[in-house]
């Protein structure tokens, strides 16, 4: 079972993913790319042109998870990056929560009451 602990940090590859990449490549794009070490224990998150799947890279103490999901119908409100650079973007758990659910992070707003720094 895929258990992120509480003191993961959660980046999000803007702009394509290309979505034949695996453990090797989507590892290289988080470590090189991104800057962040994924055996860390960090959540990364990959998205494809059509925005309709994403691949989310994770290691759990043991060894890499790479899952994926499949949008039926619609696509994941995905930042787009400037000059095909991958840049990433760090969420926090509600943001994910709101990303997997189908609500686009741009129109929504944290109240100032939710903000913890």
């Amino acid at each position: 079972m895929l258990n992120v602990s509480g003191s993961a940090r959660i980046y999000l590859a803007a702009g394509v993913t290309d979505m034949r990449k695996s453990f090797n490549g989507l590892y290289a794009l988080a470590k090189g790319q991104l800057g962040a070490d994924p055996l860390q224990g960090h959540l990364f998150l990959f998205c494809n042109r059509r925005r309709d799947r994403l691949k989310a890279l994770f290691w759990d103490g043991h060894g890499l998870w790479v899952c994926a999901k499949r949008l039926e119908r619609g696509t994941f409100a995905w930042p787009q990056c400037v000059a095909d650079r991958v840049e990433s973007v760090e969420l926090s758990r509600a943001q994910l929560n709101l990303l997997l659910g189908g609500l686009d992070l741009r129109q929504t707003r944290e109240r100032n009451w939710l903000r913890t720094g």
